[in-house]
């Protein structure tokens, strides 16, 4: 029989046990590189001390000297009910967009999905009054309204358009087609105040531009209001005219007064010629009551011409009775009529225009799509931005990371040999660097010299300037802190 091909393994471990010497260590199962690294790191622990105090300092002032900003959200629901020719009418006036790239790109996504949407007969107005809101038209407004060139400190006003729009988050729901509209700003009363103003520029805007059939109607009808209404008010004042210089109040009335009296004054006229007939017969002509009634005859007949008037020039010119004649009434009639006719028919047609214009505007108003308000913004109490806690952790992990690299760059840079080419070519970058900062030492000092110069200063305080010693004397300083230098390393 041959000898086995395997040991047991509890005959192996009894060799192990048998060949360790005793009084050695055992072998370490931590590898050796991680205990130097943790070493360094351990005696750099008073460093990592100081770095942590300096950077957690560093990093509070920093969140503390970072201005607070406030978010002020609203919410919108879509309109109802749209018409077609107003979603792809304002998806023209959307598409006016802004001057950023980013946004541009989103903006007319939004628009090119709103006209796709109603051609497929969906009404995604949701997508399209997003573009609107980041309209240039309602970025200017709100530029001018709030005075935001000179809040953002932006010289043009493409600027400040371009600042807004980072400060404004507008998105709308895929679902339910919600717009949310927020706002950043520094002062949470004018965040609340834009986030409003979005709202009130968007029905102001949509409204501005729909071109609905009722819209179309009520321009039609406002414009022939005004030209009824000036022909009404022309008819009216020609009618007043005439009656005022014809003394024709009311020229049917008038004719029949005048028949009327004419017809009893011509009764009284033939009743006093009977009587005057019967006295002549009784008594003398030179009789009292003769002549009384002879005088009243003669007023009756005088009357009776007076008010029918007379063809003559002379008459006409010394008829001084407030009201026309008999003869001129059929003549003022039909200038009468005329202009009273005119005047009645301006009348009515303004009344009409007037009732139908009222309902195309109630009509404009049903078919303009509005928003709806779902949460009004309000004036925000809590801070969204700086995250003071962040800042400060963040900020205090960062300085120890860059601690540690440091370290382990120093223990690297430590174990290189002086003659090594790579050190030798840094310590000639180093010594070139020097080399230019001591050629602009006496731009420097120039500059000085003017800063001293231009600087006010007491006229009993003597006057001191740098002297080519004092620029010699630090350019020795320096030679011999590089030659100290080159001798430590």
């Amino acid at each position: 029989m041959g000898a086995p091909d395997k040991v047991p393994v509890h005959m192996s471990l009894v060799d192990q046990e048998i060949t360790r010497t005793p009084g050695t260590r055992p072998p370490s199962r931590i590898p050796p590189k991680l205990v130097e690294n943790v070493r360094l790191l351990w005696n750099n622990r008073r460093l990592f001390v100081r770095v942590a105090i300096y950077a957690l300092a560093t990093t509070i002032l920093l969140a503390l000297v970072i201005p607070k900003r406030y978010e002020a959200t609203t919410q919108l629901m879509p309109p109802e009910n749209v018409s077609s020719e107003a979603v792809a009418l304002l998806g023209t006036v959307g598409a006016r967009g802004s001057g950023s790239p980013g946004i541009a790109e989103s903006i007319g996504g939004a628009a090119l999905g709103g006209v796709a949407s109603d051609l497929l007969g969906m009404k995604n107005t949701s997508a399209l009054f997003v573009s609107i809101l980041y309209s240039r038209t309602v970025a200017d407004r709100l530029i001018e309204q709030f005075q935001l060139q000179s809040v953002y400190h932006a010289k043009l006003i493409e600027d400040a358009r371009v600042q807004l729009w980072e400060h404004v988050d507008i998105s709308a729901e895929r679902k339910s087609g919600v717009i949310g509209i927020t706002v950043t700003d520094r002062d949470p009363q004018r965040a609340a105040a834009m986030a409003q103003a979005y709202v009130s520029e968007l029905n102001r805007l949509v409204a501005e531009v729909s071109t609905s059939a009722a819209r179309r109607e009520r321009l039609f009808l406002e414009d022939r209001l005004k030209t009824v209404k000036a022909d009404l008010d022309n008819a009216t004042a020609r009618f007043s005219q005439f009656s005022s210089a014809n003394s024709a109040i009311d020229v049917p009335a008038q004719g029949k007064a005048m028949v009327e009296a004419a017809a009893w004054l011509q009764g009284e006229l033939i009743f006093a010629e009977s009587q005057l007939q019967g006295l002549e017969r009784i008594y003398a002509p030179g009789n009292v009551r003769v002549q009384a009634q002879r005088a009243r005859v003669a007023e009756l007949k005088k009357q009776l011409e007076k008010l029918g008037g007379s063809d003559s020039a002379s008459d006409a010119t010394n008829d001084h009775s407030p009201y026309p004649s008999m003869r001129k009434l059929p003549l003022l009639g039909a200038k009468y009529f005329d202009l009273y006719r005119e005047t009645k028919i301006q009348e009515t047609l303004y009344q009409l225009l007037t009732q139908q214009y009222e309902l195309a505007k109630v009509e404009e108003a049903k078919s303009i799509p509005s928003v709806k308000l779902l949460d009004a913004a309000v004036v925000p109490t809590k801070k969204s931005y700086p995250p003071r806690s962040l800042i400060v952790v963040s900020g205090t992990l960062l300085s120890l990371a860059l601690a540690v690299v440091w370290v382990f760059l120093r223990d690297w840079w430590s174990g290189i040999v002086p003659d090594d080419p790579g050190r030798e070519l840094a310590a000639e970058i180093n010594q070139s660097l020097r080399a230019s900062a001591r050629h602009l030492r006496p731009v420097r000092s120039a500059l000085g010299w003017a800063r001293a110069l231009l600087k006010p200063r007491d006229p009993n305080e003597p006057f001191a300037e740098e002297t080519p010693q004092d620029d010699e004397g630090a350019k020795q300083e320096e030679k011999r802190r590089s030659i100290g230098a080159r001798a430590g390393s």
